[in-house]
């Protein structure tokens, strides 16, 4: 993960290079069950070069406690590893360039789930156009993934009716993480995509 994290913090691919204080690679533990997937770095994780530290990574964090996890147990990452102006929706070239370096996290973390948070996350790692409204709190077996999308701690904080779903949403990972999950990749596929 070093050498990833060094290639990350060097990239130049696209042109958020230019405007981001620091990169923001993810955070937790190399061995989680459990990798949370975000969109791309806000005005805090920018400043502090760690992932959802602002107030929807405070929401985050309640919501780990309320399922008996913590920051330490699991593995946050986001999409983009720098911040868009103005905390702007990812382009599709950030996307592109940002993308083999989150499939390489997964790769090195091998999480037994993979918890996309919002729309733009769920869409590259399930590889659809999906709304998460429709696919939020469901196990999807995508390939040699078992991912499990949720709403974004931050739609919970801008409409506060999301937040007894964000709630509900982190319950039902509970059970999903209770339950032993003995999910196996398809022997065929040695990569993620």
């Amino acid at each position: 993960m070093q050498s990833l994290q060094e290639e990350i913090r060097n990239c130049r691919k696209c042109s958020l290079a230019h405007t981001r204080t620091n990169v923001v690679v993810g955070d937790g533990s190399l061995s989680a069950d459990t990798l949370f997937v975000g969109e791309a770095p806000g005005f805090y994780e920018d400043r502090e070069g760690k992932p959802f530290v602002g107030a929807a990574g405070q929401l985050l964090e309640r919501l780990l406690k309320s399922i008996g996890l913590s920051r330490a147990d699991v593995y946050i990452a986001n999409i983009l590893k720098c911040r868009p102006p103005q905390n702007r929706d990812p382009l599709p070239e950030e996307i592109e360039a940002c993308k083999p370096f989150l499939l390489r996290q997964i790769d090195i973390i091998k999480p037994k789930v993979i918890c996309t948070l919002g729309n733009f996350a769920t869409r590259l790692i399930l590889d659809k156009n999906v709304n998460i409204s429709q696919v939020r709190g469901k196990k999807i077996v995508h390939g040699n993934l078992l991912v499990f999308p949720i709403f974004h701690p931050a739609a919970a904080l801008h409409a506060t009716t999301n937040l007894s779903s964000l709630e509900e949403d982190f319950q039902k990972l509970k059970l999903a993480l209770e339950e032993d999950i003995e999910f196996q990749p398809q022997p065929e596929q040695t990569s993620l995509f």
